[in-house]
């Protein structure tokens, strides 16, 4: 293998990884808790007294909980179906980070969606003051610029972007993030 072929097999290697990561999330989602829903519902027409079926009833639904908690750590659902935007929203919600988020609504692949996603919320749980996080296309690029966050985090960022063949890049301003959307 050639030098000129190593990042791209790297790259390639980084996007299947993405795309076998949505993938075990669908499975999990489509099976696995679909079929807990299904025995939560029959639960309920059992002929026991009504203590017992209940405290089964929580307990099915502590685990499904549980189960799409697992799914979403892999990839979350709402980060393949409605972008990043509302899926870092919920997010940024979630941990009560105080940050506002401008994220246009191009769409890029699952790997760099993911990459940028999962990048963004090591930088929102490392948080110690307010953020402004900008998210756009450019061509064939997401760019993501974060400002109010230690610098330090550039890392988290080139982490991601770098098995993509992005880069990060810090100014005075802010942390900037290029994931190739490929």
């Amino acid at each position: 293998m050639t030098t000129a072929d190593g990042p791209t097999r790297r790259r390639d290697v980084r996007r299947e990884h993405w795309t076998r990561r949505r993938q075990l999330e669908r499975r999990l989602h489509d099976g696995a808790a679909v079929r807990i829903s299904s025995l939560a519902l029959r639960l309920g027409v059992l002929d026991a007294p009504r203590e017992q079926i209940e405290a089964l009833q929580d307990e099915v639904a502590a685990a499904l909980d549980e189960l799409r908690a697992v799914a979403a750590g892999i990839y979350p659902p709402l980060l393949h179906e409605a972008g990043l935007g509302p899926a870092l929203a919920e997010r940024a919600r979630a941990t009560g980070v105080d940050v506002a988020l401008d994220v246009a609504d191009d769409r890029c692949g699952p790997a760099a969606e993911g990459a940028a996603y999962f990048a963004l919320v090591e930088v929102l749980a490392a948080a110690r003051g307010p953020l402004a996080v900008t998210v756009r296309r450019d061509g064939a690029t997401l760019v993501v610029a974060v400002a109010g966050a230690d610098p330090g985090l550039a890392a988290v960022l080139a982490d991601e972007a770098g098995p993509l063949g992005g880069d990060v890049a810090v100014t005075a301003a802010e942390i900037v993030g290029r994931f190739p959307c490929g």
